[in-house]
């Protein structure tokens, strides 16, 4: 995929990011991430000096940076104490109006894996990162490749 068409222009801002949590837009967030590790086992083949992989699985994490603006997200969350952890579903989408389109990914299966609930300092602004796993994602809009 050799790429003819690359001028700064086309880098999309991460200013112009949204997020959903479930149907609600955290208006909140303001950074996200979402990758993928591929789990592989490592063979070691007769008459090959060099050791292979063979890809057995893969792990789906991700984190939401979040202002500290309510409870919502300890609201959300309330239920682990009593051991039920919820699934939900996380949409991304990155839009700079200036770069060469959108891109839109959902995450699903989604559980967070940690729960802030308190982390303050006087003359501070407060934030909080959520991070979580997922078991499947889908390209909903994707950004053309010239």
């Amino acid at each position: 995929m050799a790429r003819s068409n690359m001028t700064a222009k086309r880098v999309p801002n991460g200013t112009y990011g949204t997020v959903w949590l479930d149907s609600d837009r955290l208006a909140e967030c303001y950074g996200c991430q979402g990758k993928v590790a591929i789990n592989s086992e490592k063979l070691a083949l007769c008459g090959e000096f060099m050791t292979q992989t063979k890809a057995t699985g893969g792990e789906g994490t991700g984190s939401l940076m979040l202002y500290k603006v309510d409870s919502g997200m300890l609201i959300r969350m309330q239920s682990i104490q009593d051991g039920q952890i919820p699934e939900m579903t996380v949409i991304s989408k990155l839009a700079d109006p200036d770069s060469a389109g959108a891109e839109r990914i959902a995450y699903y299966g989604v559980q967070f894996t940690d729960l802030t609930l308190a982390d303050w300092q006087a003359a501070t602004a407060g934030k909080i990162t959520a991070p979580f796993t997922f078991t499947r994602f889908e390209l909903l809009d994707v950004i053309p490749v010239e």
